[in-house]
């Protein structure tokens, strides 16, 4: 069944249970179909959007109270998710994200006029242009609508969940605290470490890559509502932009703002790709971590076996009882797929790619890219802190008899027998199979070659020692 809707381009036929309308058909017709649909995290931040904005010109005397009650009612619907399968637009479509907008704008006006008791498509008592988008245009609402989608997702889940992992690093790195395990460089054996200090070093990244994401997410707080179709505020009130900001502090609390300079704001998108930056720079963390787990649990017989992973699933499908460090992996490609988005993110705000003139016209990728990358960097993470930390052990045993095999605390004698002497003691170990002990024995007291070679005592900083 379908029904009869019409715009500035004519009628078209519409799906009857549809809640879009003409202008949203023409470009599910028209544009691509990638299986990549707009984020619903957007869809939702259009939601509040458009309720904010419904408020403001109540407030304003701009709109009725009785359109912008029915408008608020139907925005918060759509920022709850009640209406997801009816935004049906693909990524790949005009890259100012117009259509978008109007898909939302549609819906609204068409669940808005069905709560009044009307039918859809009436387009009476509310109208999608005249009082779903007014005092708005696509070039301000859909940039507000991806800065508010990815500031209410950190808020909500990436920043949280990434809190969480800091957190059980640094237990662990407390509970291992005394393990002494060989360190190594350039994947060969240097001086010793504790696990401990590793995995603080771990909790270390995460904890500078939050502090990352959130100065990063101050630039995003900045709205480009209020900029209309260029950034001079044509057809809305000079105040818009300011309340619009205000009302949506209030509904999704975090503190919004007018952008400084609305040119800037819709002529790049600089703010949203350095967010896309810290979101790269903490999944090269993830990364580094998810690699140095999986290779310090090598083995388990044949490789490093410092760690020990827990066993959630089978490893091969012709190896019987291989463990394999799946979470790693899993978590590794996430992070590949984030700095790829961080490339096209990239793209999108160069000049004559996708800020053009007056205009970023990459947005729906833009905001793709990104709004993917924090929830990829979310899901790694909570990976991380549900499926790999809870059940990984060190093998304290296996630690302590590797750190004595290396070679490499013959480091501590360099500072009393000097750094030639030293590196003959070590080459000679390596040539006869003996440790570093052994080769020494005899150039001091039995009791100051211990004191030197003590495997704890070369973790500490001097003054601890």
């Amino acid at each position: 069944m379908e029904r009869n809707e019409s715009d500035s381009m004519g009628s078209i036929a519409v799906p009857e249970q549809a809640l879009w309308g003409a202008s949203t058909e023409r470009a599910r017709v028209n544009f691509a179909k990638s299986g990549r649909l707009i984020p619903l995290e957007a869809i939702h931040a259009l939601g509040f959007v458009k309720a904010a904005c419904a408020r403001v010109n109540l407030d304003l005397e701009k709109l009725d109270a009785m359109r912008a009650e029915l408008i608020l009612k139907a925005g918060r619907e759509v920022a709850a998710g009640e209406h997801d399968s009816h935004f049906v637009l693909d990524v790949f479509q005009t890259g100012s994200g117009t259509s978008t907008n109007m898909n939302a704008n549609e819906v609204i006006a068409n669940r808005a006029n069905e709560i009044a008791g009307f039918s859809r498509g009436a387009k009476d008592p509310v109208h999608p242009n005249d009082h779903v988008n007014m005092g708005q245009s696509s070039n301000d609402v859909f940039p507000t609508a991806l800065h508010v989608a990815v500031c209410v997702f950190s808020k909500s889940e990436l920043l949280p969940v990434l809190c969480r992992l800091q957190a059980m690093l640094e237990g662990k790195a407390r509970l291992w605290d005394d393990v002494v395990k060989p360190g190594r460089t350039h994947l060969m054996d240097a001086t010793p470490v504790r696990m401990g200090q590793v995995f603080g070093g771990f909790a270390g990244q995460i904890a500078q890559g939050i502090e990352r994401l959130e100065a990063a997410l101050e630039g995003l707080k900045f709205l480009a509502i209020g900029g209309t179709a260029v950034g001079t505020g044509i057809n809305t009130h000079p105040e818009f932009g300011k309340r619009v900001a205000a009302e949506l502090s209030k509904s999704t609390g975090i503190r919004f703002l007018e952008a400084v300079d609305h040119f800037e704001a819709q002529g790049s998108k600089n703010a949203l790709l350095h967010f896309s930056g810290a979101l790269r720079t903490a999944a090269a963390s993830l990364s580094k971590i998810a690699n140095d787990i999986r290779l310090m649990a090598s083995g388990p017989n044949c490789g490093l076996g410092e760690l020990v992973l827990p066993e959630i699933q089978p490893g091969s499908s012709i190896m019987p009882g291989k463990v394999n460090p799946v979470i790693s992996e899993a978590v590794i490609q996430m992070s590949v797929r984030i700095v790829a988005n961080d490339m096209a993110a990239s793209f999108c705000d160069f000049g004559g790619v996708g800020s053009i003139l007056e205009l970023n016209v990459a947005m729906p990728l833009m905001g793709d890219s990104v709004i993917e990358s924090a929830r990829l960097l979310a899901e790694s993470s909570r990976l991380l802190c549900e499926k790999l930390l809870p059940g990984l052990e060190a093998d304290g045993g296996r630690c302590e008899k590797l750190a004595g095999l290396s070679l490499m605390a013959g480091t501590r004698l360099a500072s009393v027998i000097g750094y030639d002497r030293a590196a003959s003691l070590v080459k000679r170990a390596s040539r006869e199979g003996i440790s570093i002990r052994e080769a020494a024995s005899g150039l001091m007291e039995a009791q100051k070659l211990e004191e030197m070679l003590d495997l704890v005592s070369m973790t500490m900083p001097g003054e601890q020692r």
